[in-house]
């Protein structure tokens, strides 16, 4: 069965949901690397991005999102030589 959103959201710390909204905001760091560190999907950063800026700050980010290919790893140009991976891991909460 799957877990709800409202579910996966419970069980991260205010410093988490900080923690994602920088990643998601961050070009270098793909929703891949969010998933792995907090276990919320693409569409769950959506959802929580939705939740958590107003508005406008909003369709801000959807419209940087839309068609960045380094937020997704099997699109990006193999010679791209950041590591997503070791940006995301200075951003985990100290929780």
């Amino acid at each position: 069965m799957a877990v709800k959103f409202s579910q996966r959201l419970a069980h991260l710390s205010a410093g988490d949901v900080s923690a994602v909204i920088q990643m998601a905001w961050e070009d270098r760091t793909s929703f891949e690397t969010i998933q792995e560190r907090v276990g919320l999907s693409e569409s769950d950063v959506i959802q929580l991005m939705r939740l958590e800026l107003n508005q406008s700050s909003y369709r801000l980010w959807r419209m940087r999102m839309k068609g960045r290919i380094t937020k997704h790893r099997a699109l990006r140009n193999p010679e791209m030589k950041f590591e997503d991976r070791s940006v995301a891991n200075h951003r985990r909460a100290n929780c």
